[in-house]
């Protein structure tokens, strides 16, 4: 005879408490098998549900806070049930077939060694789909469903001997019921599994029980909250299930298991786990007594060992089986790349073919200078050094941030780690190639034909701000050019996943440190991001916001250094060295070409400007775009291409560095290669989409590309005409005998004077060999006034050059600068320039703390006579300031590189979609 079923129902108060309540007690109204008793117990307000428990006729009503777990409002609710009664475990969104607790039953009678019987849980908004069937554990303790989110065949029906099930619905034997009480300290997720292991280890077991259904409302919790309390459900339970001297030690690593974790969840591309896993480590490192009483729950039950409950662990292989056919299901059918086949192999061939051509004299160079270039580190801790916040590479005095430009500079340093200034010479052979590779991956994002892809490929390469970079010797817009377009692959697919949002993020940290300048047009188009997410794919919003997230904290010390000092809008300013712009680029560019041939000045001066008709066909294809089927992605190339425009425009405006006294305004090109992005990409979509029209799309693109290619001819053969900036450049800007003294980048210090045009002398120390490109600093660059330092340094500067009585060696000394150097700006000199040097001179050469080494090729060098002091370090808060920023930046970092990199998982995912964005609405990845 069965014992008598007692129902505890456990009822949340919110607005529709009252029907889901309603519900509940109808089902049960049409149990095949009657129930003896009722208990109801109301967490939080029981007004909405005070007149249907009254109407229930429940034995017994209990009210508890709103906040208690399903464990702790059964375990209120057994100490009204009366002894010998099996309890069922209901909750108002819980709605029982009118078999299911006969089936229960029948489980329970047939077996004594059944302390649980569990019924087959599926969806109320879909009855032909499981929610839960069945759960065990792996051997960590981390609980795995055995049957969620499949279609119910009864394919699990012969299941019946498992390690735990859903709580819902479960049945406990009578004679059981006081040691399986639910562990509230589990906060309402895995609690059936806790149970089951529970009865395992006293000897009884689980069965399943597929005859009895139950449907279940889906949860009505954030999903940070469910990942919160099944973090510490896991974490509870492994400590609790842990032997007696291992708890005190997987207690104390809580916080260490934390933060592997949370680098796993950016692995596997679910960042939305990593706060839940420290709230989660927090919230169980201070319940101890929760633990010892988990603990001693166990032992008191407990007749058994933990062999009983190995045998229904999952094995990892079979774990990993079954994640593996899961991403198989999702995984689907991508079309083939075709780089080879479709001729991008060709095209990146072709423009090395060129880039040798037109920079052939590159292959006899020890270096490159010129323009905005300078050698970099010969270390690479020398390199990394001038990316980190701490003392700057020039200066007397000077701690603070970093550029982000410097950690670009040091990874391409890095790349030819024996001669790292050589990286800079490779990196302007290979730079067309590269630009051509990366546009013809960029255009796979926005047209499916061979022409369209080679058209985009093509002229991003012959993008005339890129050659106008190249000639003029300026690294930084070289490299954002490099990046602009895997950049543009990225984030057109950040909404997509993670992966993809972790490689943009990354790409523009790299493009906004090489152009500040891009600042305001990226955060207008992240903007519009952040909206076009919200309206059509809101299950992205968080992978289009994270995408600016690591840019952010790269630029917030420079943004606070600037702002606390009143300049903000600095942060916007040139990396690297200050250099005026070029004016053979552009309409001078092809000025000199004509001239050289031997057209008039005038005539020369006249035609040069018509060079922009050869990008009229670009610009026409790239009007035309949103008369194409992909409207959306068409008018999204054209609004990048109306910022990059607006952006280029100001730029000549805004004069924010500083070179020897001289204004600098920004340099246009980088806001240029953005707009010519957006006019390449829509002129693509064109192209790609003429095939349609019965237009051969190949002869379009082969004269869009020709004519941009006669455009760019001036840039291409600068060098051979000696019209280029860049030239041949050793890896120093100092003496020889400078650069010997500080071999292995030590902190030497070097006074360079150099007189200028309107009869002042510029001053400032250098630190090590050479002056560096990763070791200029903007904050100097862009300074307004002058700080207490620089008043000391030109004080020292004055009373040197003008001859004075003052003595200077002695403070030079204390400072740790070791070298004067009095150098000439490049070009003729004037009058003015020319006393100044005679006066330094002399006055150097008459004063007995100096002496004089020599002329050399960078200028006239001296040696300061005495003992030279070490260069002040840091103080103590300003090295926990470094370790402060630099922890926090490189966190950041890894969390992004950690989500761009692929997993099997992704890729699966990735495979599903299409390559072109907007062919079809993607699926959440």
């Amino acid at each position: 005879m069965p014992a008598p079923v007692h129902v505890v129902l456990i009822a949340r108060s919110s607005p529709h408490a009252a029907a889901d309540f309603e519900r509940s007690l109808a089902a049960l109204r049409t149990q095949t098998v009657p129930i003896a008793g009722l208990t109801v117990v109301v967490c939080g307000d029981p007004a909405p549900l005070r007149q249907a428990v009254d109407a229930s006729r429940a034995q017994a009503a209990v009210q508890a806070p709103e906040s208690i777990p399903f464990g702790g409002a059964v375990e209120l609710a057994l100490a009204r049930v009366p002894a010998g009664r099996a309890v069922w475990l209901l909750d108002e969104g819980t709605l029982p077939e009118p078999a299911a607790l006969a089936e229960l039953t029948a489980a329970l009678e047939r077996q004594p060694s059944v302390a649980l019987a569990a019924p087959k849980v599926v969806r109320a908004a879909n009855r032909r789909v499981l929610e839960s069937f069945g759960v065990t554990m792996t051997a960590s303790g981390r609980s795995v469903e055995l049957a969620r989110g499949e279609y119910d065949q009864g394919q699990h029906d012969h299941a019946d001997d498992v390690l735990g099930a859903d709580v819902r619905g479960m049945l406990v034997r009578e004679d059981i019921v006081a040691q399986l009480v639910p562990d509230r300290a589990l906060l309402g997720a895995d609690e059936g599994l806790d149970m089951g292991v529970r009865a395992r280890l006293a000897g009884r077991r689980v069965a399943l029980a597929p005859q009895a259904r139950v449907q279940v409302a889906p949860p009505t919790q954030l999903a940070l909250t469910r990942a919160y309390v099944a973090r510490v459900a896991y974490l509870h339970r492994r400590i609790a299930y842990a032997p007696i001297a291992l708890a005190p030690v997987l207690w104390i690593l809580l916080f260490p298991l934390a933060l592997w974790s949370s680098g796993v969840a950016l692995f596997a591309k679910r960042p939305g786990r990593v706060a839940p896993e420290w709230m989660a480590a927090a919230t169980e490192f201070v319940r101890v007594g929760a633990i010892v009483r988990s603990r001693r729950r166990i032992a008191e039950g407990r007749t058994g060992s933990w062999r009983q409950v190995d045998p229904l662990r999952i094995p990892r292989g079979e774990l990993r089986e079954r994640q593996h056919a899961a991403e198989d299901a999702r995984a689907g059918s991508r079309a083939p790349l075709r780089f080879f086949s479709g001729g991008g192999a060709w095209a990146v061939l072709a423009a090395l073919a060129v880039s040798v051509a037109a920079f052939v004299a590159l292959f006899t160079w020890s270096g490159i200078g010129g323009g905005a270039l300078l050698p970099l580190r010969r270390t690479l801790a020398g390199l990394w050094s001038d990316a980190l916040f701490g003392l700057r590479a020039e200066g007397v005095f000077d701690v603070g941030a970093a550029d982000p430009f410097g950690a670009v500079v040091a990874l391409v340093g890095s790349l030819w780690p024996a001669a790292p200034s050589f990286a800079l010479v490779i990196l302007w052979v290979a730079a067309l190639p590269l630009a051509v590779l990366g546009g013809w991956f960029a255009a796979t994002r926005v047209a499916n034909g061979s022409a369209a892809r080679i058209a985009f490929a093509v002229l991003w390469g012959v993008a005339p701000p890129f050659w106008d970079a190249l000639m003029s010797g300026r690294p930084a817009a070289v490299l954002l050019h490099l990046l602009l377009p895997w950049l543009a692959f990225a984030v057109a697919a950040a909404h997509r996943s993670w992966t993809t949002a972790g490689a943009a993020s990354l790409l523009l940290v790299g493009v906004l440190a090489c152009g500040p300048w891009l600042w305001p047009p990226v955060l207008v188009a992240w903007a519009l991001g952040i909206v076009a997410a919200a309206v059509w794919a809101k299950h992205a919003v968080g992978r289009v916001i994270w995408v600016v997230v690591p840019s952010v904290a790269m630029f917030a010390p420079l943004v606070v250094e600037q702002v606390r000092r009143g300049t903000p809008w600095a942060i916007l300013a040139d990396p690297g060295a200050a250099s005026p712009a070029d004016s053979a680029i552009g309409a001078g560019a092809w000025e000199g070409l004509l001239t050289g041939f031997g057209a008039p000045a005038d005539l020369a001066e006249s035609l040069s400007p018509w060079y922009l008709v050869l990008a009229v066909p670009v610009v026409l294809l790239a009007l035309a775009a949103p008369a194409t089927r992909r409207t959306r992605l068409a008018v999204s190339a054209l609004a990048v291409a109306a910022l990059g425009a607006a952006s280029a425009l100001v730029a000549p405006t805004a004069l924010l560095s500083f070179a020897n006294g001289q204004a600098v305004p920004v340099w246009a090109g980088s806001a240029a290669s953005l707009a010519w992005l957006g006019l390449v990409a829509a002129s693509a979509i064109t192209i790609d989409r003429m095939g349609t029209l019965g237009v051969r799309p190949g002869l379009v693109a082969a004269v869009a590309v020709a004519l941009a290619a006669v455009a760019i001819v001036p840039q291409a053969t600068a060098l051979h005409r000696g019209g280029a900036a860049i030239h041949d450049a050793s890896d120093t800007t100092l003496p020889a005998y400078v650069a010997a003294e500080a071999q292995n980048d030590r902190e030497i210090g070097t006074l360079a004077l150099t007189p200028l045009a309107d009869g002042s002398a510029a001053a400032n120390v250098i630190w090590g060999a050479s002056e560096t490109l990763g070791g200029r600093s903007s904050v100097q660059a862009t300074a307004l006034e002058a700080t207490d330092e620089d008043a000391w340094l030109a004080s020292l500067a004055a009373d040197i050059v003008s001859g004075g009585a003052t003595a200077v060696t002695e403070p030079l000394a204390q400072a740790g600068i070791s070298f004067v150097l009095l150098r000439e700006e490049p070009g003729p000199q004037n009058a003015d320039q020319r006393v100044m040097a005679l006066t330094a001179t002399a006055s150097m050469d008459q004063r007995s703390g100096f002496v004089r080494v020599g002329e050399t090729a960078s200028g006239v060098l001296w040696r300061v006579d005495g003992d030279i002091a070490e260069r002040d370090g840091l103080t103590a808060a300003e090295t926990t300031a470094v370790w402060l920023v630099t922890a926090l930046q490189v966190a950041l970092l890894l969390a992004a590189l950690l989500l761009a990199f692929p997993t099997r998982a992704t890729r699966a995912a990735v495979s599903a979609s299409p390559r072109i964005i907007g062919e079809r609405q993607e699926a959440d990845v």
